[in-house]
């Protein structure tokens, strides 16, 4: 019977961290397991925040050509900022019909009970997504109400995403970097609209 082979993705946040320990044990689960390791992954002193992960964009990459049959991370927040953002990962993994695990987490999409909480997730990202848009729409009414004019800010941005990021404990200047857009516009954008108590994954 042919091996699967597995690709390994190890992130730390901070600059001197090392991955070793992610690699040690990811390595011991996939000798348990009968998996061949394809490709080691690695994102060095990147925050989960952080949206431009070289690492995590080449994994994607292969996996959309099928260069592996699963994918092994030690903890899911080594591999998402979010729910949302761990859902559209694991959504695209299964359009490539490639498998997920975490080693020190219940979760294997390659098992009926992981495929489940699978669509369990899907439901808690569709939730999150809807609390955004209810949150967007309370503030531009609070906006209207305080007789502020409302019109199409002088540079347009991704207001779901600035929320995300935001709510994820960036400041304003962060965001607005990240975004490419005047930090001036971003907070004209947010300031009406309150913080999520919920926090993305750091």
């Amino acid at each position: 019977m042919k091996k699967k082979q597995a690709a390994l993705y190890l992130r730390v946040s901070k600059a001197g961290q090392k991955t070793q320990n992610q690699a040690l044990e990811l390595r011991r689960v996939c000798e348990r397991q009968g998996w061949r390791i394809s490709k080691v992954y690695e994102d060095a002193g990147i925050s989960g925040a952080t949206r431009e992960r070289p690492a995590l964009d080449q994994m994607l990459a292969d996996a959309s050509e099928r260069k592996f049959d699963v994918v092994l991370v030690w903890k899911i927040d080594r591999l998402a900022r979010s729910t949302s953002h761990l859902v559209d990962i694991l959504m695209r993994l299964k359009t490539a019909e490639v498998g997920f695990c975490s080693a020190t987490e219940a979760i294997d999409t390659t098992s009926p009970q992981g495929r489940m909480l699978l669509t369990f997730l899907g439901a808690i990202a569709e939730f999150e997504r809807e609390l955004i848009s209810e949150r967007i729409k309370a503030g531009l009414s609070r906006t209207r109400s305080n007789g502020t004019r409302l019109g199409r800010p002088r540079v347009g941005f991704d207001l779901a995403r600035a929320l995300r990021l935001r709510d994820s404990g960036l400041g304003y200047k962060q965001v607005a970097r990240q975004l490419n857009v005047p930090r001036t516009t971003l907070y004209r954008g947010l300031r009406a609209i309150p913080k999520s108590p919920a926090k993305a994954v750091r």
